[in-house]
């Protein structure tokens, strides 16, 4: 009896000094390389301008993107009073009317505009051997300190301040004109702001009401003339088909 107590006796110390050590031994098995529970190693910094993994948060102190890149064109704001964005056009402003070019003003323009070029065409025309809709304004050369053309310009191929215009009718603003029976025609406005004055474009001489046989060389020379120019862009649209 007095054996059996002492080994139970000594059992007991075994598995208290066991529990002891066990709580006292780290966890994670320390710095051996099988240890499942050791601190994964700290990653090192990429270097500066390395590319970044996929899916990886992004280091901070930087802005990140969001920024433009060098070159961007702006995005400008057109409006005329003549009509909404999207509206009906007015018959003045119409071949079914006086045919009054609107009056227009844009604003937002970025720093070092040298002229700007505006189109109005009918994007719900094509012109024969082209994918060009019918020209019913185009004005170019207009000063890079100008923010507006009034109502009523005059016809002819030079205006004021050296502006050019041309329209498939001749130098002057053609109004929209889609017939009565057909679908609402949209004509689109479009500004552009340009880092130079484009003076090397050819036009024949011809009358404000002479119909322009060259209206879509003239074009296609002025808007081959503004690539690598373009600094800021703005669009409007109208409606218009005749009365009934």
């Amino acid at each position: 009896m007095r054996i059996m107590r002492s080994i139970l006796v000594l059992m007991i110390v075994f598995a208290v000094l066991f529990g002891i050590a066990s709580a006292q031994t780290p966890a994670g098995g320390g710095g051996g390389r099988g240890g499942r529970g050791g601190a994964a190693p700290a990653t090192p910094p990429a270097a500066p301008g390395a590319p970044q993994a996929p899916g990886a948060a992004a280091a901070p102190g930087g802005r990140g993107g969001g920024q433009r890149g060098p070159g961007a064109a702006s995005i400008m704001m057109l409006n005329t009073t003549a009509w909404p964005d999207g509206g009906m056009i007015p018959l003045r402003y119409t071949q079914a009317g006086p045919e009054l070019s609107p009056g227009i003003q844009w604003s937002g323009a970025p720093t070092g505009v040298a002229s700007y070029v505006l189109m109005f065409h009918d994007a719900d025309s094509v012109v024969n051997g082209s994918t060009d809709g019918l020209l019913h304004w185009m004005v170019w050369n207009i000063p890079g300190t100008a923010t507006a053309l009034a109502q009523g310009q005059p016809d002819g191929f030079e205006l004021d301040n050296g502006i050019r215009q041309i329209s498939v009718s001749g130098s002057r603003y053609r109004g929209p004109g889609a017939p009565a029976a057909g679908p609402v025609h949209h004509y689109i406005m479009e500004l552009y702001a340009l880092d130079v004055m484009l003076t090397d474009i050819k036009v024949p001489p011809q009358g404000p009401q002479e119909p322009n046989p060259n209206v879509q060389a003239i074009r296609t020379s002025v808007m081959q003339a503004m690539v690598g120019h373009v600094r800021g862009k703005a669009s409007y649209v109208g409606l218009f088909h005749r009365p009934q």
